[in-house]
């Protein structure tokens, strides 16, 4: 096979088409995507967000990568994007005369939970490949690339996750082999260029779409000299394994530090410099404190021991799942606000309202993975969304009215603000 060997080629996006010619079977070029799922401005401000997270020891936010010519930094030392750079154009000029035009590579994990917009336009796109295919078992995932490198910084490699490659701002060339092109053990190869001559490769650019199976080793380079940017979205599609339920039984993790490192036990392995105070029946002699994930975990597992309470943590996690849209960790939820009888509320339409009786009495409602108790029954919850879900806003004095007349007209506006934060709910201006 040539160098030359160009991988499919589609002129219009469709789900249709990605399904039933292309999902789990072989990777595409889609020339056009309308509506767009990303926008560059909207992109660069969850860049900022996500790029930001504080640490005190003033080493990189754990979700961030960066790389210089190959070498990972470990602090930021100014190379991040911040909001007074306004715009990936101003970013890159800035760079370019901090770095000397050295190649440089900005991974940022989690992306969509930074930015309540962007998670909420990727999921109204994905929908229709979940009611397709399904849920993913686990959350997919999102990361921003952005730079000048030259390749991936891991090389050829191969992920779990079935993965949509959206070209914003420059051009970058994707390879792919059907199978591991080497036979030494390794999983990754940054110098891989005899293996060129049997890949397939595209070409991406602003406004395309480049999906590929999980099973196809893959590497992504420089098409040019300038910049390029593009958000991938993995879709777990291989080697799940009950450790990643586990961790969602056992602990609610930072999305910043699940989305950097990937779970419990990377978190356990962090080390910790705390030391507990001597105690009796240890000689005086300071010992180590267990790491927050440990813990975190054994807290758990004590909390969950009876049956009654592991059953409402995973009615919770369901809920959470169900609701999430496919993508996980999600945005924190907004600060809460008063709402009187006169505002004028209205559904979210990509927002699904669930419920479950929670014992001994009450309800958990769940929306765009939140959750919360609420006082008010079941029936009463259904009542709230059915009012919820139709076009045209509606006084929350109506709603609190219709739903739960009487004393229950304040859980249900309760359950009204909180659903807002949730950003299930939104207030007319």
């Amino acid at each position: 096979m040539s160098e030359e060997a160009i991988l499919a080629v589609e002129a219009e996006f469709s789900w249709d088409t990605l399904v039933e010619r292309y999902w789990d079977r072989r990777p595409v070029l889609f020339r056009s995507v309308t509506p767009a799922p990303f926008d560059a401005s909207e992109v660069f401000r969850a860049a900022v967000a996500g790029s930001r997270p504080a640490r005190v020891d003033g080493r990189m936010p754990p979700n961030v990568q960066f790389t210089v010519e190959q070498v990972q930094r470990d602090a930021p030392d100014g190379v991040l994007p911040t909001a007074e750079d306004g715009s990936f154009d101003a970013y890159d000029a800035r760079l370019a005369a901090r770095l000397d035009g050295r190649r440089h590579a900005l991974v940022v994990n989690g992306f969509h939970a930074f930015d309540p917009a962007l998670w909420c336009r990727e999921r109204a796109f994905f929908d229709p490949l979940w009611r397709a295919v399904g849920l993913p078992l686990t959350g997919a995932i999102t990361t921003l690339f952005h730079g000048t490198y030259e390749h991936s910084p891991v090389g050829v490699h191969k992920d779990r996750f079935a993965t949509f490659m959206f070209g914003l701002r420059g051009r970058k060339r994707m390879r792919f082999w059907p199978g591991r092109p080497w036979d030494e053990a390794v999983s990754t190869k940054t110098d891989y260029a005899r293996h060129t001559a049997a890949s397939l490769y595209a070409d991406v650019g602003p406004g395309e779409l480049l999906y590929w199976p999980a099973d196809y080793y893959h590497v992504g380079e420089s098409a040019g000299a300038a910049p390029a940017t593009s958000v991938n979205v993995g879709v777990p599609r291989d080697e799940h394994h009950t450790g990643y339920e586990v961790e969602d039984l056992l602990a609610d993790l930072d999305p910043a530090r699940l989305a950097g490192h990937g779970g419990l036990d990377t978190l356990a392995a962090t080390p910790d410099a705390a030391l507990t105070a001597p105690g009796p029946g240890r000689g005086g002699l300071l010992a180590p404190a267990l790491p927050e994930a440990f813990t975190t975990a054994v807290h758990a597992l004590h909390a969950f021991a009876g049956p009654v309470a592991m059953g409402r943590r995973v009615t919770v996690l369901s809920l959470r799942r169900w609701t999430a849209g496919g993508f996980e960790p999600v945005p924190p939820a907004a600060t809460p606000r008063a709402l009187t009888d006169a505002d004028r509320v209205r559904g979210d339409r990509h927002a699904r309202i669930r419920w479950a009786p929670d014992a001994p009495a009450g309800t958990l409602c769940a929306a765009n993975g939140h959750e919360t108790r609420t006082p008010l029954d079941h029936h009463e919850v259904r009542r709230l969304a059915d009012a919820l879900s139709g076009r045209e806003p509606v006084p929350v004095g109506d709603l609190l009215a219709t739903v739960a007349p009487g004393t229950r007209r304040e859980d249900t506006r309760t359950l009204l603000q909180v659903l807002e934060t949730f950003r299930a709910v939104h207030r007319e201006p």
